[in-house]
């Protein structure tokens, strides 16, 4: 009986720290969410999301940072959205450029504030078609990074980015002449704590 006791306690002490491990993995994965899935993205071009170009100052600048002009100009248009929730006006600049692979390019976004109050906004992006999302690195951006804006302010954004050269190398890149870029801002939301809670992220 005592025997039966123990092993029944013991699987009750392993069952309250599965539990417990899972609430606290949750808790963790939620507060890291946002800046797992940045950093996940910018890797990869997950979900139409462009690549940071840090890899090119690892790299020769010549062989990545210089322009096919050989290649047709690809068409790069702009689009914005801003949440429900936000009372900001956010546009591109720009309707489109037309770059090289490999040819860098500055463009910018503008956003104004057009409630009474400061507030913080978030913006996500995307790249659509999301293939090429790989091959679409930027040098610097706004996305993801805590945009605060005094009511009534407005504020220039700018974007520098280039099409990966290896671009034109890939099959399934043929016949693709036009690629978005989508900027999304969102409300900055805080816990308790002060967290950053996670924001919506576009499939």
């Amino acid at each position: 009986m005592a025997q039966m006791r123990a092993q029944y306690s013991k699987k009750n002490r392993t069952l309250l720290n599965y539990t417990l491990s899972l609430i606290v993995g949750t808790v963790a994965l939620s507060y890291g969410s946002v800046p797992l899935y940045k950093t996940i993205c910018q890797q990869t071009g997950w979900g139409g999301q462009p690549v940071k170009a840090h890899q090119y100052a690892a790299s020769d600048p010549s062989t990545r940072l210089t322009p096919l002009t050989d290649y047709p100009r690809l068409r790069i248009t702009f689009s914005s959205s801003v949440s429900d929730v936000l009372p900001w006006k956010f546009t591109p600049q720009q309707r489109e450029v037309r770059v090289h692979p490999g040819e860098t390019a500055l463009a910018f976004y503008t956003a104004t504030n057009r409630s009474p109050d400061d507030i913080i906004g978030v913006a996500t992006y995307s790249v659509t078609p999301a293939q090429v999302a790989p091959y679409f690195s930027k040098i610097q951006c706004f996305c993801f990074e805590e945009q605060r804006l005094a009511a009534g302010e407005t504020v220039d954004m700018p974007v520098f980015f280039y099409i990966d050269p290896e671009f034109v190398k890939d099959v399934n890149m043929k016949g693709i002449e036009t690629i978005t870029l989508n900027y999304t801002f969102f409300k900055a939301k805080y816990d308790r704590a002060g967290h950053l809670t996670p924001i919506p992220m576009p499939m």
